[in-house]
């Protein structure tokens, strides 16, 4: 009898044993993970996670399971573009429509030259969809993706927001690993991250730094943007040309950015980098993917870049513990719903603190138009809570598609009455930049050029641009002027319709 006893206490050890572990993996793991490519939940754990428990321990770091699941994640981006190369002025030749090959001797010969770039990107979806910075990509004629693996796939750009300096590009692939998303609202400065990347066509390099600061707006996006959306994440995890488009992970092995900038006096990596948090890059992927455009919510407010006095402090009852000092409140749009008056100052979005302007740019590029939020504000000293629901652009909630004024890659802006006078012109739109891969890269303009007709039509505002270039078929003539010069410029540009 004594071995039928000792077979059943090894069998009711066994059995607890087994229900204990079951418990265990069944209830104490988190396995609701977001499914990139739409946003949408899904409890697949992709393959470069596993043997990863999702935990640091209670010892020192452990770099090593976040390493393992984010390299094979990480792809090379490669690029190859052509570019018109002019003298950036307006053209010199006063014989130029009756005698073009007199541009070399005039000085105005325009001159193709290949170029090679590359950069990094992160693997979003099991099906080929990457996400990497718009500057990587932006104006190339070939895209070509490395992974890991050293297999190479070429790869087309799905649709890109220079805004926030993000695109999304895919490749034919399926059963690929990708990165799971984190959250970059709990990020904490001081807390460990790495970059993962290609830099200086060096292979598959991880790099460990520390969160150094959040919330950093550097004006860098407006070089490709008259509406930049800038709130960095920066660390000192060593970032070089080529990491650009990579990712910064957690020591969870979780994307909390997109690495896209540098503060460097050489070019080279110098202390600190700058990163788009995750939170913005899922909302702006998801609506590129669906919509082909960003659906970009508005506040409606106007506010200082630099902090407020102490003197306008004191006037106006403003506790001294950050916020956004509201200068104008645009009328009908969703601060003026709300009863958001000049001289506010906002606090908090959805109880997250909003410290400087670059925060609440930040919490607001993670909503869509008809998204409902609350906003805290003092007012004389008094602290207020008012809910809203955020509007697009245009004043509405409809779903904005990507215009015709698109399609000329550039920056516009209606010419203020000021400069109109001083132009000696009604009206206008002014050429503030120049995208490679738009229409007006292919044709004779700098940036500076003033739209004054179109299909001889006269241009006051982009509104009036918008509407002769959606009824136009084919191509379109444009004739503008260049402040400082003398004269009218016209250009021809082929809309493809």
């Amino acid at each position: 009898m004594k071995w039928k006893q000792i077979l059943a206490i090894v069998l009711i050890s066994a059995s607890t044993t087994g229900v204990t572990m079951w418990g265990y993996n069944h209830f104490s793991h988190d396995n609701t993970y977001v499914y990139q490519k739409d946003g949408s939940d899904s409890g697949k754990i992709p393959a470069n996670y596993a043997g990863f428990n999702g935990t640091t321990g209670q010892g020192a770091v452990d770099f090593v399971a976040a390493a393992d699941a984010s390299i094979p994640a990480t792809v090379h981006i490669k690029t190859k573009a052509t570019r018109t190369v002019s003298n950036n002025l307006p053209r010199n030749n006063p014989f130029g429509d009756l005698f073009p090959d007199l541009d070399d001797f005039f000085g105005d010969k325009y001159r193709s030259i290949p170029q090679m770039a590359s950069g990094s990107g992160a693997i979003i979806s099991e099906d080929g969809y990457i996400v990497t910075n718009n500057h990587v990509v932006d104006g190339a004629d070939d895209i070509t993706v490395m992974l890991n693996n050293k297999k190479s796939f070429k790869a087309k750009v799905v649709a890109a927001d220079p805004s926030s300096d993000l695109a999304v590009i895919k490749i034919d692939a399926k059963g690929l690993p990708f990165l799971l998303y984190g959250n970059s609202d709990d990020v904490k400065v001081g807390q460990w991250v790495l970059a993962v990347g290609y830099p200086l066509t060096l292979e598959t390099t991880v790099t460990a730094g520390i969160v150094s600061a959040k919330g950093r707006s550097l004006d860098i996006n407006s070089r490709q943007s008259i509406n930049p959306v800038e709130s960095f994440i920066q660390t000192d995890a060593a970032v070089n040309p080529g990491n650009s488009g990579g990712p910064l992970i957690n020591t969870d092995g979780k994307l909390i950015g997109i690495n896209s900038a540098i503060a460097s006096p050489t070019g080279a990596y110098a202390g600190y980098s700058f990163t788009i948090p995750v939170n913005i890059v899922k909302k702006v992927v998801a609506d590129l993917i669906k919509f082909g455009t960003v659906q970009r919510a508005y506040l409606g407010i106007e506010y200082p870049k630099d902090n407020i006095s102490d003197e306008d402090k004191k006037q106006n009852g403003i506790k001294d513990d950050g916020g956004v000092y509201v200068m104008s409140v645009k009328d009908g749009s969703a601060a003026m719903t709300a009863g958001i008056k000049k001289g506010d100052v906002i606090t908090k979005i959805n109880g997250t603190p909003i410290v400087r302007g670059a925060d609440l740019i930040g919490q607001i590029a993670t909503y869509r138009p008809g998204d409902k939020i609350s906003l805290t504000y003092q007012r004389e000293g008094k602290e207020y809570t008012s809910s809203l629901i955020l509007k697009n652009m245009n004043g509405t909630n409809d779903v904005v598609k990507n215009s015709v004024l698109d399609k000329l890659g550039a920056g516009l802006e209606t010419v203020s009455k000021d400069d109109a006078k001083e132009l000696n012109i009604k009206g206008g739109v002014m050429v503030k930049s120049i995208s490679p891969r738009g229409l007006l890269s292919k044709v004779r303009i700098q940036e500076g050029y003033v739209i004054t007709k179109a299909n001889n039509k006269d241009i006051n505002n982009t509104e009036d641009l918008r509407k002769v270039l959606e009824a136009a078929t084919g191509t379109v003539k444009l004739e503008g002027v260049y402040p400082g010069y003398e004269g009218v410029y016209p250009i021809i540009i082929n809309m493809g319709n």
